[in-house]
């Protein structure tokens, strides 16, 4: 195992002054010293590379034949990270917006062309990104195709042209799918989430980082139905969840316990403040997403919050909203920022339809039909709109297929990519 760090600038543009620290780790092989390298980029925004405990699934597939780069995102892992702590130190609301500008996918590409450069000159380097670091990918090949020798992509195709408005049209519309699946494998879960709510909306109850859990809060627990197991770690999160306490009803403490450490983003506040802005690009789509998931749950009924009483219970997914810059400590001195990023009209393009359509580096993406995260329609329009790839649809996993049979995806990628 190898480690790298690297300085860069922080505005690639010129424009400003700064730089940041780039952290990747490296595994090889023994034998494998000459072996080509594959880059991987995690999904997220804000999510840092993996840190393995054990070779196992797609890295130890991936070892077989490459040496493999986990890169450290800017902002995430050790790559210069970014919380509330670090970014108080940047400055007031406006200094911290225009620095979070200077971490979406176009610098992410520039960062890891420094670092191929640095490790191997102008030779070409593989790619493999899960979700987000699909994103990343298709960026990267509008932006520096001269430095991939070939791309691998899971549930990760953007939409080229679409606003965050049209990505989260289609996921509540999946995410409503995935409610009434849910409720029809657990049916009594439905009431439980449903007396949770009125008793949330009626009683303080409080998480144990100290804040007090409202109900619109407990809805985002949804976010779990986006993943193949979802469904049991959602069900088993709802299991009995009330206690009585000198007569009065109660949420129990392990409830609450488990409640608050899928609703925090303590461990990862970048992936709330980036979230909207990676789907931001400038005129191409519409200028500020202006919490376009806030506006958009307008449209979708039984998404309210005013549903009137008998309605579905609907849980939501992957959607940000600004009032958890109110709720979540960890965001609460973040909500300034926030509130600006989602405002920036000028936020640059970051895929280039022109380049895509004329793409030679030889790209294998899976595609998972059913996704809650990325819209199979967007992913598939996108595989058609870039030049030679070739695509595996699947409806056998949610959004996590790359963790739960990464050999065999691999596998399968490769094959694809290679014919």
């Amino acid at each position: 195992m190898h480690e790298h760090v690297l300085t860069v600038p922080l505005d690639r543009t010129g424009a400003g002054a700064g730089t940041v620290e780039v952290f990747a780790r490296e595994y090889v092989r023994d034998g494998a010293r000459d072996a080509p390298r594959l880059v991987f980029l995690q999904g997220g925004p804000g999510n840092p590379a993996p840190r393995p405990d054990v070779l196992g699934g797609w890295l130890d597939r991936a070892l077989e034949e490459f040496r493999v780069v986990l890169l450290d995102q800017r902002g995430t892992g050790c790559s210069t990270p970014l919380d509330a702590q670090s970014l108080g130190e940047v400055g007031d609301a406006a200094a911290q917006a225009r620095y979070l500008a200077h971490f979406r996918a176009d610098s992410v590409v520039a960062d890891a062309e420094a670092l191929r450069n640095a490790l191997q000159g102008v030779e070409p380097w593989w790619v493999l990104g899960q979700s987000y670091g699909g994103f990343v990918i298709t960026c990267y090949l509008s932006q520096a195709p001269q430095g991939l020798a070939g791309a691998l992509v899971t549930a990760g195709l953007p939409g080229l042209r679409a606003s965050a408005e049209d990505v989260y049209r289609a996921t509540y519309a999946q995410t409503a799918v995935r409610n009434a699946e849910f409720f029809a494998r657990y049916p009594r879960d439905e009431a439980v989430a449903h007396r949770i709510v009125g008793h949330l909306d009626g009683e303080e109850e409080f998480l144990p980082t100290g804040e007090r859990l409202s109900s619109r809060r407990f809805r985002t627990l949804g976010i779990a139905l986006g993943q193949t197991s979802g469904f049991d770690a959602l069900h088993f999160a709802l299991e009995d969840p009330f206690t009585t306490v000198r007569g009065r009803t109660r949420l129990r403490t392990r409830f609450l316990v488990e409640a608050g450490r899928r609703l925090s983003f303590a461990a990862h506040p970048l992936y709330a403040v980036l979230h909207e802005s990676i789907y931001a690009q400038g005129p191409v789509t519409g200028g500020a997403t202006r919490w376009a998931a806030h506006r958009v749950r307008d449209e979708f009924g039984e998404f309210s919050l005013d549903a009137p009483p008998g309605a579905p219970f609907r849980f939501t997914g992957e959607h940000v909203y600004p009032w958890q810059f109110e709720e979540d400590p960890a965001l609460v001195p973040l909500r300034g920022a926030a509130e600006l990023l989602a405002g920036r009209e000028d936020l640059t393009p970051l895929y280039d339809p022109e380049v895509l359509a004329g793409n030679a580096v030889p790209v294998a993406a899976a595609v998972y039909v059913d996704d809650m995260f990325v819209p199979y329609a967007l992913s598939a329009r996108t595989a058609r709109e870039v030049r030679g790839v070739r695509t595996l649809v699947t409806n056998a996993y949610q959004h996590d297929g790359l963790r739960l049979d990464g050999r065999r995806l691999l596998d399968g990628l490769l094959e694809l990519v290679r014919r």
